[in-house]
């Protein structure tokens, strides 16, 4: 592997936090995107430097990673539906980078998010469900595959299990039986099939966002017929898939090499 040629830090909208982190390999060519999604449960002060490892072994192994900021709950117009634009928004802003000369193959684009990034990774794939109006809706960049690490792929279940004591409740706004429209649109589980392979990577000693999401999601995923790994990883908590070196990533290597 080698080192990443350049870091751009570039926006895509007017607000000082509607920006992301380009690393270009140091390889020749346009070459294959992997855009990551920090987490920290859609808030404040969580940031997108905790991807900033991922980023640079990325461009090192000949990706270009795009590692994206968005509004977070705690900030203004954090939660719905700034936040959920923010990330959709980021997406599509590849296509005026790639435009604009950026050495990027769009036809070979994956989605990796880590915790809350986690769900928003799975919810970049299945934007192409969303229903016209809602944030997200009419993607202009369509992922290849799709990584969570740690995620939260179902807002339901996460509400329902009171995961990052009620953060759920805050980012959609109330439960699920006040906003259906708003899960319907905003959760991976509701719009299965994604129709991209997927892989989700979570330790069986996270305190933070249980397993059981992970494995009820990838029954849900499989029983929709979409292609998906899970891998569970013994005594692996939540914060060891932010480790470019460590087990946790590990997994993610082989699964990127393939699918793109």
């Amino acid at each position: 592997m080698s080192d990443p040629t350049a870091h751009l830090d570039l926006a895509y909208g007017s607000d000082p936090v509607q920006n992301g982190d380009l690393y270009l390999p140091a390889r020749a060519g346009k070459a294959p995107v992997v855009i990551l999604v920090h987490g920290g449960f859609w808030s404040m002060p969580y940031d997108k430097e905790l991807m900033t490892p991922l980023a640079l072994d990325l461009a090192a192994r000949g990706y270009a990673a795009w590692n994206i900021e968005y509004r977070r709950l705690g900030a203004e117009g954090g939660g719905w539906p700034g936040e959920f634009e923010d990330v959709a928004n980021a997406v599509d802003h590849l296509v005026k980078l790639e435009k604009d000369g950026m050495p990027l193959d769009l036809s070979r684009v994956a989605s990796v998010g880590h915790s809350a990034g986690g769900h928003f990774a799975l919810w970049i794939a299945g934007r192409h469900h969303i229903a016209k109006g809602q944030p997200g809706a009419s993607p202009r960049v369509r992922v290849k595959a799709a990584v969570g690490q740690a995620p939260v792929p179902d807002l339901v279940r996460g509400e329902a299990s009171g995961v990052g004591r009620g953060v759920v409740d805050a980012l959609l706004g109330g439960p699920p039986s006040e906003f259906p429209e708003r899960y319907a649109a905003a959760s991976p589980r509701a719009l299965l099939p994604l129709g991209v392979p997927q892989l989700i990577v979570h330790g069986d000693a996270d305190h933070i966002v249980p397993l059981e999401l992970s494995r009820a999601y990838a029954a849900d995923a499989r029983a929709a017929h979409d292609s998906i790994d899970l891998d569970v990883l013994p005594g692996i908590g939540h914060f060891e898939h932010l480790d470019p070196k460590g087990v946790a990533w590990a997994p993610v290597v082989p699964f990127l090499a393939k699918t793109l």
